[in-house]
């Protein structure tokens, strides 16, 4: 009787695990396609195995199509080998303040350049989208992301800076369902209510019971459709059940990778580093290979090029 098969746990164990390449694409083939693989062409499943390149072999009279678990995923074009894709996929889902290029690079060895593609590409794929809403009690708030003019040399500080506080920031606007624990967030435009309550409602069922601070984007509508009690932050930040204290945790978390990994963010890729962060911030209860297998589960059906990336196409 055979062993049954013992799965990595650690960062050091994924790496020795999918150094064998046969290995790690039987790997993922099996999370791809855990009924067999098929053609992403014509969807046969006659297909024949070339082992000595990794690839499958449609049968299928008029396709005959050769294609390798890499198709139709993040990973496509890609000439870095499965290993090292595999445990970059492994640091990022595990990394609680998020992992940089150059750190990335060094670990894995790939370029800088190469280093933050496979970033953006891995990020693409933690972008878990539901159709479900959050409800019961939900904590909204909104925060801001920009450099602060201090820290800015006197030139940055005239091309970037033209009024004051939060005028030249970038708003995100936050949803934390309490018993659940799950955050969503993103980049608005701003924060008035033609910003915020369409977005509050895209999300958060109707009846659910709302908690924010007093900011003037939550009132007036949003009365009508769902319970909502308010913190006056200049006064206290708690008052019984009525705070935003779980979103400040998440924003805390955020903005330490923002700020003490990735250093520099530009505004029009932060949607990919909140993407990041909320994952791991919900699946936090998750072990390490979970987290991992999750990522991975999620990588069919989804491409980004360089040229998209770059906004080059």
């Amino acid at each position: 009787m055979s062993k049954p098969q013992r799965f990595p746990t650690t960062l050091l164990e994924a790496i020795r695990y999918f150094e064998d390449l046969d290995i790690a694409n039987d790997f993922v083939a099996a999370l791809r396609w855990p009924d067999g693989p098929h053609c992403p062409v014509c969807g046969g499943t006659d297909l024949g195995y070339v082992k000595t390149r990794r690839l499958w072999q449609c049968k299928t009279k008029g396709c005959r199509k050769q294609f390798s678990v890499k198709v139709g995923t993040i990973f496509e074009d890609s000439p870095i080998p499965l290993d090292k894709w595999l445990s970059s996929i492994w640091l990022i889902a595990n990394a609680k303040n998020g992992v940089s290029s150059h750190e990335l690079g060094r670990s894995i060895g790939l370029s800088q350049k190469s280093a933050w593609f496979v970033l953006h590409r891995v990020r693409l794929a933690m972008q878990t989208g539901t159709f479900q809403k959050l409800s019961g009690e939900v904590e909204v708030d909104e925060t801001f992301w920009g450099g602060k003019s201090k820290f800015m040399h006197h030139k940055e500080r005239r091309r970037k800076i033209s009024g004051s506080g939060v005028v030249d920031k970038t708003a995100i606007l936050g949803m934390k369902q309490r018993d659940s624990g799950e955050v969503r967030a993103m980049v608005v435009p701003g924060r008035g209510r033609a910003q915020l309550q369409p977005r509050v409602r895209a999300h958060v069922e109707e009846g659910s019971m709302l908690y924010t601070d007093l900011h003037h984007g939550y009132t007036g509508d949003l009365e009508q459709d769902y319970g909502h009690e308010v913190v006056d932050h200049a006064i206290e930040y708690v008052s019984g059940r009525v705070h935003t204290n779980g979103l400040e945790n998440f924003w805390s978390l955020l903005k330490r990778g923002l700020k003490g990994t990735y250093i520099s963010v530009e505004p029009f890729h932060l949607f990919r580093y909140i993407d990041e962060q909320a994952f791991r911030f919900n699946q936090r209860k998750y072990r390490d290979f979970e987290r991992f297998g999750l990522v991975l589960r999620y990588v069919a059906g989804r491409r980004l090029t360089y040229a998209g990336l770059t906004g080059k196409n």
